[in-house]
């Protein structure tokens, strides 16, 4: 049954997968840097940043000796700036220890800032073949509804992970089946059972309970910043580096400051990130800025969040 199993979902992927540009190549420093944005993004906005991504850093070395606020900047829109810091620090580290070469062998992997176990079998299957499982969000859920688990533990679904790519003959490519079936035929929001190459493998066909199968919501905060803005026409405009930890660390912005309480008009800009709702409240300034910080005649070179993007644009000052 296993066997069969294995044979039509691989016929089925190659019929029906999307064509994807990390799945053309063996590449691991193009497939590492796929999975790392590929992680909590869609894949309509990591395309046109992976394309770009090594045209400014086309291998390893020019990654690792690359500026920081450069790296930051090719990250723009992409969130989750941790990664793209975790991608520099691993690449330093792959030119100290390895000679710029990406590691083969998997324990090496794992020492690199940023990849997890995941991270690496999907970047060890598609770059070397080895049989080493994937275990995203996409491919937790196929098993469990393939075996009627919905409380598996990652325990579980590791070693049932590594039984199914095991009896796939198939490593690199049942990686991308399983992570491919879960983003559309199994995914999140719907099991479509009936058009499922497995589904007479699955224990939970045709009875799947969507609604049972959803996370605990974790609330979203509300957050009331005022942004300062500073600017002067023979000079630009006023940014400061926030803080290494924290929303936004790292990047550039104009001086921000945490209201106690929430602002009586609306706000410019709300911004959504994961569990926090920023409330962005523009105040131009007209004395000069203090603390640490810089006059910039252009944001162009700077890494920016997107928030602030969009509360430039609607003050026009972008």
């Amino acid at each position: 049954m296993s066997s069969d199993r294995s044979k039509a979902l691989l016929g089925w992927y190659g019929l029906h997968a999307r064509k994807l540009p990390w799945r053309e190549t063996t590449d691991p420093y193009r497939i590492w840097i796929s999975e790392i944005m590929l992680q909590q993004t869609q894949v309509k906005t990591v395309l046109p940043r992976y394309l770009d991504w090594f045209e400014q850093f086309p291998d390893i070395h020019h990654l690792a000796s690359a500026a920081l606020n450069d790296v930051l900047k090719a990250w723009e829109g992409l969130g989750y700036y941790r990664r793209a810091r975790f991608i520099h620090q691993a690449a330093q580290i792959i030119v100290s220890d390895h000679d710029g070469r990406f590691p083969r062998h998997f324990d090496d992997m794992m020492k690199l800032t940023g990849i997890g176990r995941s991270t690496a079998g999907a970047i060890s299957s598609f770059s070397f073949g080895t049989y080493t499982p994937v275990l995203d969000g996409n491919v937790k859920r196929v098993l469990k509804r393939w075996f009627a688990q919905p409380e598996a533990k990652d325990k579980e679904l590791w070693l049932l992970a590594q039984q199914a790519i095991d009896e796939s003959g198939d490593p690199a490519n049942w990686n991308q089946t399983m992570m491919e079936l879960g983003a559309t035929l199994c995914s999140a929001r719907r099991a479509d059972c009936e058009q499922c190459p497995v589904s007479g493998h699955c224990a939970s066909a045709f009875a799947v309970d969507v609604a049972s199968e959803k996370r605990k919501v974790v609330p979203v905060r509300d957050v009331y910043w005022r942004v300062e803005l500073f600017i002067c026409p023979e000079r630009g405009i006023w940014l400061s580096q926030r803080p290494e930890t924290g929303i936004w660390a790292g990047l550039w912005t104009p001086p921000i400051a945490e209201l106690i309480s929430q602002p009586i008009q609306e706000p410019t800009h709300v911004h959504q990130l994961t569990h926090r709702r920023l409330h962005l409240y523009p105040v131009e300034q007209a004395r000069e800025p203090d603390g640490d910080g810089q006059w910039v005649s252009s944001i162009e070179g700077f890494a920016l969040p997107t928030g602030i993007h969009h509360l430039l644009d609607k003050v026009r000052l972008s």
